[in-house]
């Protein structure tokens, strides 16, 4: 493993807002994630496709990023986003027949493993461990079953726990009202729930010796009371398996999508969370800060679909939000087809989009600032500038977002020592020491390199645009 990977994450006692490993400090997450890690995704009657993992890789790298969230797809071919059939390929399962599934290739036999995907699986989550990179393997996808009908054109018509598709005599019926299969997230198909019990533990016994794991059960589930119990359920179900194993790893359960009350999320037994957009759209515009409950990662999956702002980053950071971004590097197979993904006559579903490297580059310099700092010992402190986004130590350090540059007030009356003054421009990244900051009755000054504490300032963005302002006593150092 990677230097910055030492054992396993865990529960941080003292500052559950992260979490720790084996050095006891809080691990900030920060990264991207894009549809085709783990499965080729193609256009039929197209060639194949393999995104070329490696290269994401390094582009991770490149960019200081530590987190992958890491796709599952159910389903060997249809999507809803496209008119086009896609094809999904490999899959967990051996197709043995007899019979042919509505593929028209040969049926799957759900008690028998295609090893070459769990070859996969366990390969690319430790390529990225090597490179520094944490990987929540989704275990479920939720939003292509959840949007299909029972027509066989669908993306529950070509799942391999579809009765039509394995040689397994499963007699569950997963359709709902309006014919939707979301009985297949419930506890009401018990043998359904028993291969997918299967196939989590046929995943946890391939990755469980990886540092670099976390699980998340399912990507934008039905929004129900049963879904969530079913979630809830597979998440008892991650922890027993692995209470006997050698190492455990934290279980995130992530939301329906734009809707869905984050409380219902506080009040499972995970260990991390994705929140929705929330009742005003706050974890869009002025994300709550973390309160400890649970460790939050914030995506943008969730939040734009395809979007993201390089405000939206430091905003989290500092409300002690950790931060992931659904990035189309692999643009998704038949995404140009989704009229929502256009920007006037540009579609967002490109790796060069105009907005994508910017939030790239900025979640690499938050990974790198969280690196610097003692995380156990900072908390948000909305109550300590005007912008309100302040993650700080008072007395030893702040880091303060000013989301429209200019000037904003700072309260360092905590206690009178020396600080030094580091202003980062999320633009171009440059760091620039000194200056900006002035007592409360504003005067021009020669620029400071270091400020005293125990006033109040205004502080002043030497350039123009957003800026972030990281204040450390001058006596930290390491």
């Amino acid at each position: 493993m990677n230097k910055w990977i030492n054992g396993s994450l865990r529960y941080n006692a003292t500052n559950p807002r992260y979490f720790t490993d084996d050095s006891g400090k809080s691990i900030y997450l920060a990264g991207s994630h894009t549809w085709a890690v783990m499965q080729d995704m193609w256009l039929e009657p197209q060639p194949r496709k393999n995104m070329g993992y490696d290269a994401f890789l390094q582009m991770l790298v490149d960019h200081g990023h530590n987190f992958l969230r890491y796709w599952q797809w159910m389903q060997t071919k249809h999507a809803a986003w496209s008119e086009t059939p896609i094809l999904f390929d490999p899959q967990p399962y051996a197709r043995t027949g007899p019979g042919t599934a509505n593929d028209g290739e040969p049926k799957f036999d759900l008690s028998k493993w295609n090893e070459p995907y769990f070859f996969r699986l366990r390969e690319r989550v430790r390529q990225a461990g090597d490179r520094g990179i944490y990987v929540a393997i989704m275990l479920f996808e939720g939003w292509s079953i959840k949007n299909s009908s029972t027509a066989q054109e669908s993306s529950w018509g070509y799942c391999p726990m579809n009765p039509a598709n394995n040689i397994n005599s499963i007699t569950d019926d997963v359709t709902i009202r309006n014919g939707r299969p979301w009985n297949f997230f419930s506890m009401n198909c018990p043998q359904i729930l028993q291969w997918q019990k299967a196939y989590v533990k046929k995943v946890i016994e391939t990755v469980n010796d990886l540092d670099n794991v976390l699980y998340e059960i399912c990507n934008e589930m039905p929004h129900t009371k049963e879904a969530l119990e079913w979630q809830t359920h597979i998440c008892d179900y991650v922890h027993e398996v692995e209470r006997s194993m050698p190492r455990q790893h934290p279980v995130g359960i992530t939301p329906e999508g734009t809707c869905q009350d984050t409380e219902e999320l506080y009040a499972t037994n995970a260990d991390w969370i994705s929140p929705s957009c929330g009742p005003v759209f706050e974890y869009r515009c002025n994300p709550p800060a973390a309160d400890g409950r649970k460790v939050i990662i914030n995506d943008t999956d969730h939040i734009w679909g395809h979007g993201g702002e390089v405000a939206w980053i430091w905003k989290n950071f500092t409300r002690g939000i950790n931060v992931i971004f659904m990035d189309p590097w692999e643009p998704i197979a038949g995404g140009n087809q989704r009229k929502s993904w256009l920007d006037r006559n540009v579609s967002k579903n490109s790796r060069y989009y105009y907005a994508w490297d910017p939030l790239r580059r900025n979640l690499g310099y938050t990974v790198e600032l969280a690196r610097r700092m003692d995380l156990n010992a900072c908390i948000p402190r909305n109550e300590l500038c005007t912008s309100t986004y302040c993650l700080a130590n008072p007395g030893y350090e702040y880091v303060i977002f000013l989301p429209a540059g200019g000037t904003e007030g700072v309260d360092l009356r905590g206690e009178k020592c020396t600080y030094e003054i580091e202003w980062l421009n999320p633009h171009t990244g440059i760091t620039t020491n000194g200056g900006g900051i002035t007592e409360e009755e504003w005067r021009n000054t020669v620029p400071e390199m270091t400020v005293v504490g125990g006033k109040r300032y205004l502080i002043h963005a030497p350039f123009e645009g957003p800026a972030v302002l990281y204040l450390r006593r001058r006596e930290i150092t390491g």
